[in-house]
């Protein structure tokens, strides 16, 4: 296994985190070119010219639709006679597999707040929100100590370096709902709602938190602010492997020999980071498939380990790079059971908005759930694949039931035989397969 040599120049994410991971406060931090980067914006940089520069390095979001964040930044009005207006960090990191988030917020809180008062400034938000996984209790004690900290140094509160420009930043702590991933059904919540999306347009840069504009951007994203500010894009797109610039936390679990997350180059192969980082599979185990960025991105399987990294790559082979934190699936594990954890977690999820995600859901749950106990019926691979057809992207509300079925329609595409071992063929052996399901399922079109 590769040991890794965090550098300033190589790795601008976690560089300055400790190896006894004790938390990096304010004075070590600053010791580490802490707050030099917003120091640069305030003093040297227009407003503007950040969203510029911020467009111009490429960077993309790293909650998992890789958006850019420049151009999400340029939606916001440019009119600051429309305020308040409010900057939102999602840190609601509830994707089955991911800890990134995590990592970041507990080892290293003041790089999160640095990135916050960059865009905040870039912006023109006066106060700002972090919307914290409530489960999240190590990482909210720590920032909130950071918070208290800036506040007493001056890079929070009024006349930030000796500037007009005031922010306020609070932790909000959410009530635990995978549905607040979602931008909007976070933005319910905040404002102490349903947490159910909303219906876009307006987007929320212009119809946000209390009717406001309001920009949401990921805890990783927002972590990389402060190094591009102080090294500029040539730097930042210089580290990367890949088109898509600067590094990603990403890692593998599973049953893995080494399992845990790097900061790694875009471009770096899936194969490298499993072997080298990873460790390989544990002895006796051979890898089966495995998800590229968590568990609602579509499974891959060993022909695609030589993959890059990167959002285009992995697109291209019919799934998503997501959060980047893969999760390997060994030859022991049975992927209908798998799949059966998965859609109950999205089915148990779903916010119940729209009649797809609602009813569909549950649906796949019951069939997996016999196929499991080898009871499935003749068609319950059909209508399986019916039900992905119905909750496929565009068709319901939100992404929640696109993603949610992501995992299950590769899994038949890629083990097939698997889901038909589950169906009794000799309880049902006089029932003709269905070859129509369109009477079994109502037209939701």
């Amino acid at each position: 296994m590769k040991k890794i040599i965090c550098k300033p120049e190589t790795h601008p994410l976690t560089w300055r985190l400790r190896n006894d991971k004790k938390p990096v406060w304010i004075d070590e931090y600053c010791n580490k070119n802490g707050y030099l980067g917003a120091k640069k914006a305030f003093k040297n940089m227009k407003p503007n010219e950040i969203i510029s520069l911020i467009k111009e390095s490429g960077l993309k979001g790293r909650g998992g639709a890789g958006f850019p964040t420049g151009l999400k930044w340029s939606l916001m009005p440019q009119d600051e006679s429309m305020s308040p207006r409010y900057l939102i960090c999602n840190a609601d990191e509830m994707e089955p597999g991911t800890y990134k988030d995590r990592l970041l917020m507990e080892q290293n809180p003041h790089q999160l707040i640095e990135g916050m008062l960059i865009a905040a400034f870039a912006l023109r938000t006066y106060r700002g929100y972090i919307f914290l996984r409530c489960e999240y209790i190590e990482a909210a004690a720590n920032l909130r100590r950071a918070i208290i900290e800036a506040n007493r140094a001056n890079f929070l509160g009024k006349n930030i370096f000796d500037s007009d420009f005031n922010f306020e930043l609070i932790i909000h702590t959410g009530a635990g709902r995978y549905i607040c991933g979602e931008e909007t059904a976070l933005i319910n919540s905040l404002e102490g709602r349903r947490a159910n999306p909303r219906a876009k347009p307006p987007f929320p840069a212009n119809v946000g938190v209390w009717g406001k504009p309001t920009c949401i951007n990921n805890v990783e994203t927002i972590s990389n602010l402060p190094a591009i500010l102080l090294n500029g894009i040539k730097w930042y797109k210089s580290v990367s492997k890949s088109e898509d610039a600067g590094t990603k936390i990403m890692g593998f679990s599973g049953r893995v020999n080494n399992p845990g997350l790097w900061e790694l180059p875009f471009g770096i192969t899936a194969l490298e980071i499993l072997e080298d980082y990873a460790g390989g599979m544990q002895d006796g185990l051979r890898l089966k498939a495995w998800q590229p960025g968590g568990a609602s991105t579509d499974f891959l399987i060993d022909k695609h380990l030589n993959l890059p990294m990167e959002f285009s790559s992995i697109s291209k082979a019919g799934s998503r790079l997501g959060t980047a934190l893969a999760m390997a699936v060994d030859n022991k594990i049975n992927m209908i059971s798998l799949l059966l954890n998965i859609e109950e977690f999205f089915a148990r999820e779903s916010c119940g908005w729209c009649t797809p995600c609602r009813e569909g859901l549950p649906w796949s749950v019951k069939i997996l759930r016999d196929m499991e106990k080898k009871q499935g019926r003749l068609g319950d691979i059909e209508i399986l694949q019916q039900i992905c057809y119905e909750l496929g992207s565009g068709k319901t509300f939100c992404a929640h039931a696109p993603g949610a079925i992501e995992p299950l329609q590769s899994a038949i595409k890629y083990f097939r035989e698997e889901f038909e071992a589950g169906i009794a063929l000799k309880i049902f052996s006089n029932i003709k397969p269905i070859t129509g399901i369109q009477s079994y399922i109502p037209n939701m079109n």
